[in-house]
């Protein structure tokens, strides 16, 4: 059991509970928010995956965009680091590539809230062809 020994501690206490009691309720209803989540495997966080996080985290909420940011293990794009992927509600996830603070603040801005494509997507979907139509 945590001591709380002044009022400092009482806020930071909160914020943490706060912030489960926010990722318990979002994650009721993921599909409908914007999902982010940041590959933080070995690579991912030698590559600074850490501070990219904290960035979609913090700008998301300043911005009140309904969000939920996670971390994933290696989404196999080691070469790309730190990767992020982004799903907008009723889309497919895009994965993005070589991200840091300038890069995630123009897919915030660019993608998140505009829908626009932006530079450093890695191609993860893949066309099939119907052999029975050929």
């Amino acid at each position: 059991m945590v001591k709380v020994k002044s009022l400092a501690d009482l806020q930071n206490l909160k914020a943490n509970l706060q912030t489960k009691v926010d990722l318990r309720e979002k994650g009721d209803s993921a599909e409908r928010l914007v999902q982010v989540r940041v590959a933080m495997a070995t690579c991912g966080i030698a590559s600074g995956a850490k501070k990219v996080m904290e960035f979609f985290i913090d700008e998301l909420e300043k911005r009140n965009i309904d969000a939920v940011v996670t971390q994933t293990g290696c989404m196999g794009y080691c070469y790309a680091e730190p990767t992020i992927e982004v799903k907008l509600p009723n889309q497919d996830p895009v994965v993005f590539g070589y991200v840091d603070s300038k890069k995630a603040d123009e897919i915030i801005e660019k993608y998140i809230k505009n829908g626009e494509l932006v530079p450093g997507i890695i191609p993860v979907n893949y066309e099939t062809i119907d052999n029975n139509n050929q």
